[in-house]
């Protein structure tokens, strides 16, 4: 590709570096100056202009920009791409889930020439449907075709939306005279119709491990979460006992992810079990947030994976915490 000013006779057909007022308007850069242009431009007192020209093995930014970001999509399903326009695409959730990356291979993409880029969101971010997954931007208004497709090639597929593979979830709270009620409910409730299911009951029973052990067991959703009026503070506290009791089986018990450090995970048969922190009440960032959408989607979530969530996963603090970080100073 050329760049630089040209004279007006030789501008035809090149591509407008920056936009120029003209006495009809204003000529937005990026436009492919057609005769009618050319003329304007020389009405308006201009002799020369500075353009990009594409060589013949060049792709124009839009071209470019779109077949990357077809190949960052390859094989995926619950994805849109937009209409390439100066020279991006972005890919956006047509459901709610949690992106997936490889993150080597977008890596190799944006490697192979500083003109072709691939921004994305974190790995294993929740999405909203209708959220930017990724974006695509050729920087120059044209590439060569080589490097194109030899990043293309590198990020084919690299990309993907996991979608919820559960349909239902049950809320259990545990309830202890003065203790917190059922506030937290409705933050929890917008966690699980923010993936896409249905919370289909709301037990509460008393902070008890036979009534709670009873409750998980009648509990009707293919997830249960238990928000317990009490903290639970060990392996061996009531909400893990009483999955026990129900039949069930405690994998994790903790997570060093805060807020989120007293969440724990198991499974009642095929059914997993989540036990929510007090902090799990505000509706802000969670590590609950992180297991609750992995679960839900059949992403691998077991000691192993939580144990790895603690780079990055110190969060935004929750004020009305009880016992904030820092005692509620600074």
């Amino acid at each position: 590709m050329k760049f630089g000013p040209v004279p007006l006779d030789r501008a035809e057909g090149a591509i407008l570096a920056h936009s120029e007022q003209v006495g009809t308007g204003r000529l937005r850069k990026g436009a492919v100056l057609d005769a009618d242009q050319i003329a304007a431009l020389r009405a308006a007192g201009y002799r020369a202009v500075t353009v990009a020209m594409l060589d013949p093995e060049d792709m124009h930014e839009n071209d470019a920009a779109a077949a990357l970001a077809a190949a960052l999509a390859e094989g995926a399903e619950a994805m849109t791409c937009s209409a390439p326009f100066t020279g991006r695409v972005n890919l956006i959730a047509a459901r709610p889930g949690v992106v997936c990356l490889d993150v080597a291979a977008i890596h190799a993409a944006n490697a192979v020439d500083p003109m072709i880029t691939v921004a994305t969101v974190v790995p294993h971010h929740q999405i909203h449907e209708g959220g930017m997954i990724a974006t695509v931007k050729i920087i120059a208004y044209g590439v060569p075709r080589a490097a194109l497709e030899r990043a293309a090639e590198a990020a084919r597929g690299a990309v993907r939306l996991a979608v919820a593979q559960y349909r239902t979830a049950s809320l259990i709270i545990t309830d202890v005279p003065g203790g917190p009620g059922d506030k937290g409910r409705d933050a929890i409730a917008a966690r699980v119709t923010g993936l896409g299911m249905e919370m289909v009951d709301t037990l509460i029973c008393p902070h008890d491990e036979a009534a709670l052990a009873a409750a998980i067991t009648r509990a009707k959703g293919e997830i249960v979460l238990i928000l317990t009026a009490s903290a639970t503070s060990d392996p061996f506290d009531t909400a893990p006992q009483a999955l026990r009791a129900a039949g069930g089986e405690v994998e994790r018990f903790g997570m060093p992810v805060d807020p989120g450090n007293l969440l724990f995970l198991g499974r009642l048969g095929a059914r997993p079990v989540i036990g929510l922190p007090g902090s799990a009440r505000s509706p802000v960032l969670h590590g609950a947030d992180w297991v609750l959408a992995r679960v839900a989607c059949g992403l691998p979530c077991g000691a192993a994976e939580i144990a790895a969530m603690g780079v990055g996963g110190l969060l935004k603090e929750i004020p009305t915490r009880p016992q904030p970080r820092r005692g509620g100073r600074g």
